[in-house]
């Protein structure tokens, strides 16, 4: 049996003709940058997730980057976040000019230590950015600043709590586009108005700039996809926590050694990736790969540990269970498509290595 970590074709052909009907009816109305499919896709947005506004942009990556542009961070300024998230999270500030002020993350969420962050915090901190990661909701520390939520693997998983939420629409997405997009959820008008704004190169009207942005703007055929799965995204969503169930079930009954460690529960997680830790993690990994069965590893090395971060003087040890999870972690297939004997494989297969 060969199973994938994602199957896109199975996901694609649930809604193909919703899709193939939506981008037909961009290519009737000739609008291919803005209009009315994009502002349709932002109100239903908003009203299926909660939020007063929500603004559409042209990736995950620049979500973030225009929230950070749009609350006025730059040079001097400090935000605080996990080294254990994908580099936008702190790209996006640091492009900016901001120093990334790093904190270790919770034993069992993985998600940012609200304690460890509020220690980080100082005069110069603009914001904290906790990121629910896989899914798994973070909790949000007391703050002095503004709170940014890196939403981009949690859509469904609940209303925004903080100044704004950046979403990804990347393909593997729980809600998935067909190719880059993104969105900010945000319940501030000002803020709202603010994104708007910056996303067309901080022009109002056209060719009158009143800021300096960027080109952030989601395009209508994207739009037009995204409206075409949205309605079926809290199915999906309910899919995906039946799937995890299921994983706990089986691995219950397969009586794994504890050195495996399952995600820590939470009804509010939205399983985008069902990520184990397991102290003999490439070993697991191969064995499964000589089975067919598809995973990854998110992520292999902590951000504070990275290259490009040299500069900010943080050395090995500096983060240890943010370290130790980037040594551990191995997402297993989950998807709504997955069916129950694919997920009995899968841990069948696990079993059979613990068993060796």
């Amino acid at each position: 049996m060969k199973v994938p970590l994602f199957d896109m074709a199975a996901e694609i052909a649930a809604v193909r003709r919703d899709i193939e009907a939506a981008i037909a009816r961009v290519l009737d109305s000739g609008v291919l940058i803005g209009g009315p499919e994009v502002a349709a896709f932002e109100r239903e947005l908003a009203g299926a997730t909660g939020a007063v506004h929500a603004i559409g942009t042209s990736s995950g990556s620049d979500a973030l980057h225009a929230i950070y542009l749009a609350l006025g961070i730059g040079h001097g300024d400090e935000v605080v976040t996990t080294p254990l998230t994908f580099f936008a999270t702190a790209g996006g500030a640091a492009r900016l000019g901001a120093r990334i002020v790093f904190a270790d993350v919770d034993e069992d969420s993985l998600t940012l230590d609200p304690r460890a962050a509020s220690a980080r915090f100082g005069e110069r901190t603009r914001a904290v950015v906790p990121v629910h990661l896989f899914g798994h909701p973070a909790q949000l520390p007391a703050a002095p600043c503004a709170i940014v939520e890196d939403a981009a693997q949690s859509i469904g998983g609940g209303p925004v709590r903080g100044r704004a939420a950046a979403l990804s629409f990347f393909p593997t997405k729980n809600l998935g586009a067909l190719g880059d997009a993104g969105a900010v959820l945000t319940d501030d008008a000002a803020l709202a108005d603010r994104l708007a704004l910056l996303r067309t190169h901080g022009a109002r009207p056209k060719y009158h700039h009143l800021a300096i942005g960027g080109n952030f703007r989601l395009d209508p055929l994207q739009a037009a996809v995204l409206r075409a799965k949205l309605p079926r995204l809290a199915v999906w969503t309910e899919a995906r926590r039946r799937r995890a169930r299921g994983y706990r079930e089986l691995f219950a009954a397969a009586r794994i050694p504890a050195e495996l460690r399952l995600p820590a529960p939470d009804p509010a997680h939205v399983y985008h990736q069902f990520v184990v830790r397991a102290p003999r993690r490439d070993s697991l990994r191969a064995h499964l790969a000589d089975a067919g069965i598809g995973t990854e590893i998110y992520y292999p090395e902590p951000l504070h540990l990275q290259p490009c971060f040299a500069d900010l003087g943080y050395r090995a040890g500096a983060f240890p269970i943010a370290e130790r999870a980037c040594r551990e972690v191995l997402a297993l297939p989950i998807h709504p498509a997955l069916s129950a004997d694919a997920q009995a494989f899968v841990v069948e297969q696990i079993a059979a290595f613990y068993a060796r």
